[in-house]
């Protein structure tokens, strides 16, 4: 039998100030809208827009770097798997949602979320130096 993969790509912009959220446990838990823009031709061959909204929640260190350095307007590329919950709202009703939870974020530049928890430092090692040399492509 094969097993099948729950896996969703993303390219877009945040939508709102991240919520960040921290349990009695110390675990943080982030919650943001991502959208993506696709254009397309129309039926009488003008390109026009369309936006989707997506829901993304992250758990833990990510949760962090979302804190810290992700603001509504922010570039990110996102890998995540869907799901999808239901609740009961004030009024009664079910209400169901879609959520991709993100295993993975990169700033739209290709830096990875990650790296950006650690401060940076303007030195450079004669040793890092020489390394970053030899590891120049020569095209």
């Amino acid at each position: 039998m094969t097993n099948l993969v729950n896996s969703v790509r993303l390219i877009g912009n945040v939508g709102r100030t991240p919520e960040v959220k921290e349990f009695g446990t110390g675990r943080k838990k982030a919650s943001l809208s991502l959208a993506t823009t696709e254009k397309r031709r129309n039926e009488t061959g003008e390109y026009v827009s369309h936006t989707e909204w997506h829901n993304l929640i992250c758990w833990g260190k990510q949760a962090d770097v979302i804190e810290r350095f992700v603001k509504k307007g922010s570039r990110l590329v996102i890998e995540g798997k869907l799901t999808h919950r239901d609740y009961t709202g004030s009024d009664g009703q079910k209400c169901y949602i879609t959520e991709i939870v993100v295993n993975e974020i990169s700033f739209f530049d290709g830096r990875k979320a990650e790296k950006e928890a650690e401060p940076a430092t303007e030195e450079t090692t004669d040793a890092e130096k020489s390394d970053k040399a030899k590891n120049k492509l020569p095209f």
